[in-house]
This record gives C-alpha cells, structure tokens and sequence, in this order.
C-alpha cells in the first residue's frame, strides 16, 4: 500500500506542479489563449496566479516532506488543501456546465482523498 501511495502521490505532483506552474507564471491572456482555461476569464490576473502558487506549493507538500522524513503531517495537510482546490475547481466547472474538467477533477480529488487517508491514517509515516 505504501507504494501506491507513493506512486499516486507522485503523480499527483507532477501534475499539480506542470499546471500550477502554468497558472503562476503564464500571462492572463496567455492562459485565455488555450480554450480549455476559458473558465479563467471571470477571474482576476491575481487570482490565477495565487491558485497557481498554491498548487506548486501543494506538489511540493505531497512529496518533499515523506522524502526527507522531516515534518511529515504536511504530507496529509498538503493533499487536504489540494482537495479544498479540486472542489472549488469543481464548482467552478459545474457552472460552466464543462462537464470533461468536472469529471477531471472529481478523479483528482478522489486521488488527493485517497493519498490523504492512506498518510493520515495507517500508513503515516
């Protein structure tokens, strides 16, 4: 089980860390040009950026603490926070009536909840 953890944790973060890395250091416009983040047009250049940090700092919250063995709750704190993000994604989404992003993020968050319960609970570090 712990290297499933692993492994899901894993690619959670890559992902997180390629689209929240997008998101932070990408222009609004530049973000509106893929058809796929047309959600982004309601909101703030800030905003975008934030969320963005905030998922960069979350791929590093997933992987970094089990690493090294050095403030390892963050693990679960992290993959919390994450899943917070993915159902405000959802909500977001859901608005929009884009169904394929709401379906994307309801697996994320199913992952996040898993890699959460799996370090919160019997296969902490």
């Amino acid at each position: 089980m712990n290297i499933a953890l692993w492994i899901v944790a894993g690619v959670l973060a890559a992902l997180f860390l390629m689209v929240g890395a997008a998101k932070a250091v990408k222009s609004k416009e530049q973000f509106l040009a893929d058809p796929r983040m047309a959600w982004a047009e309601n909101y703030p250049a800030g905003l975008i950026t934030f969320i963005g940090v905030a998922e960069v700092l979350g791929a590093a919250g997933l992987i970094l603490p089990g690493a090294f063995g050095i403030a390892t709750p963050l693990v679960g704190i992290a993959t919390i926070a994450l899943a917070i993000t993915m159902v405000g994604a959802i909500v977001v989404h859901v608005r929009r009536s884009e169904w394929q992003s709401v379906v994307m993020n309801a697996v994320l968050l199913a992952l996040l909840v898993f890699v959460a319960v799996g370090r919160l609970g019997a296969y902490s570090f």
